[in-house]
């Protein structure tokens, strides 16, 4: 058993003008291809790793013998972030409902909370990274990583619960239309966020895959 690429569930050009259809296409045809090409040829031969989904790799780095490891950590991390990047965006934007919700408003107060938290979190996240929102235990929580790394891995503070919402602030993400502007990018980006996956997923916390 390898890794795939998955397919976007929505085409190239679907989140315009909030992301643009190029960057779509390179972000998930080059960069994420890229990740798991690498997996692939770090955990060549190890076949009790090709058996565990994305998720469960991040969450058990320390069972990856040393001599990969640092390899399965940035690619297995990139396949795991990205896979549930896509899924958390679609074209059109609601609001949260239902148990996320009242998780939000509990957490935060209200919604718009949440957001200037998030937004403030991924605008100062320095260099290159990735921010999230958590869940555990019912209640939510905000954190950022760097590089591909995520709130699975349990390294350097990071472990904040399971990964519900994400946003990928690599340059690579927005640089064609957003420049260094990220905090234009992360403001758009809140338009084409798919709260009912993202709600699926915070029903769901107790299994921490979500990539295959």
């Amino acid at each position: 058993m390898t890794f795939t690429l998955p397919d976007l569930p929505y085409s190239f050009d679907a989140l315009e003008p909030f992301i643009d259809a190029r960057t779509m296409e390179i972000h998930h045809d080059k960069h994420h291809a890229g990740y798991v090409a690498k997996l692939n040829a770090a955990i060549e031969g190890h076949a009790d790793l090709a058996e565990m989904c994305p998720g469960t790799i991040c969450s058990n780095l320390e069972k990856v013998p040393e001599n990969i490891r640092t390899a399965v950590r940035n690619n297995g991390g990139g396949h795991f972030n990205h896979s549930v990047f896509w899924k958390v965006m679609g074209p059109g934007s609601s609001e949260p409902t239902g148990a996320l919700a009242s998780a939000i408003d509990a957490t935060f107060g209200d919604l718009a909370s949440m957001k200037k938290q998030f937004a403030a979190a991924a605008a100062t996240r320095f260099g290159s990274g990735w921010a999230w929102l958590c869940a555990s235990g019912g209640s939510l929580s905000i954190c950022t990583t760097a590089n591909q790394d995520n709130p699975l891995m349990c390294l350097d503070g990071y472990c904040c619960g399971t990964p519900i919402l994400c946003l990928d602030v690599w340059e690579h993400a927005y640089y064609l239309n957003y420049q260094n502007r990220r905090p234009d990018y992360i403001e758009a980006w809140w338009n084409v966020v798919n709260w009912d996956a993202v709600g699926e997923r915070f029903d769901k916390t107790a299994c921490c895959c979500g990539a295959s």
